[in-house]
């Protein structure tokens, strides 16, 4: 039976017991659910096996971290792709692409302190509001962190404008617009820009209060609306190229770039 190349050890991950099935375990019987294992099993294209973990943390570039094989592949596109054979808890994945994956935590080995960001334009991408706000309240990032840096941020950075470093570079609102995502266009217009608040809807500023979200002082901010991603494309333009629910905003000019 292959074996993880990194540890050594089986292919399979403990997960611990649920807390609610633990206690309906414990009042039900007198023995205790002790967790179980399921399949962890990353199958290479070299033939190397690793547990998904043991992959992120010995992967670097193009090689298998064993082999030495290279492990990049071109498509008929032009585009590169590193395909895996993948078996989890969820199944069997085969030929699955873990190369933007890959790249993402290569990238984040070398800069942790953007952990944080990219897991906010996931959540803008999401549409997921509260886990935005959550993020948000954690790091008090209506003002800059000054404890972290990055590529491209200077001495600081700041979350609600962060670009993204290893992709299109672009902002939490490009993010929304791309992914229709309408809820948080309009977070991000009431933290980050310069809108006038008499151009929210009701609704959204009263849901904007009651998750404890309020604009703070602009000065000395890049206003949202402004930011440009790799190809020279603000989320306005992006919009327009849409089309669909955004024709109304364009309309109105809420993404329009305050002049300058």
């Amino acid at each position: 039976m292959a074996k993880c190349v990194a540890c050594h050890q089986r292919l399979t991950l403990y997960v611990e017991p649920d807390e609610e099935d633990d206690e309906e375990t414990m009042g039900g019987s007198s023995s205790a659910n002790t967790g179980s294992y399921v399949d962890d099993d990353v199958q290479l294209q070299c033939g190397c096996h690793f547990h998904w973990q043991c992959l992120l943390d010995s992967y670097s570039m193009s090689e298998c971290p064993n082999c030495g094989r290279n492990l990049i592949a071109t498509t008929p596109s032009g585009e590169q792709q590193l395909l895996c054979n993948l078996k989890n808890e969820g199944g069997l994945q085969e030929s699955l692409d873990i190369l933007p994956i890959l790249t993402e935590e290569t990238y984040l080995k070398a800069y942790p302190e953007e952990r944080r960001c990219r897991a906010f334009l996931e959540f803008c991408g999401e549409g997921d509001v509260e886990a935005i706000v959550d993020l948000l309240d954690d790091g008090d990032d209506g003002e800059e962190n000054e404890e972290t840096s990055g590529p491209g941020s200077g001495s600081s950075i700041d979350v609600l404008r962060y670009q993204d470093q290893i992709g299109s570079m672009g902002s939490g609102l490009h993010v929304a617009v791309q992914n229709q995502r309408v809820e948080v266009a309009w977070l991000l217009l009431l933290l980050a820009s310069t809108l006038s608040v008499d151009q929210f809807p009701v609704a959204v500023l009263q849901a904007a209060q009651n998750l404890g979200m309020q604009r703070e002082d602009q000065s000395g901010k890049a206003d949202i609306r402004l930011l440009k991603d790799s190809q020279g494309m603000t989320a306005e333009q992006r919009a327009a190229g849409i089309g669909g629910l955004w024709i109304e905003w364009l309309q109105s000019g809420r993404l329009k770039p305050p002049a300058s």
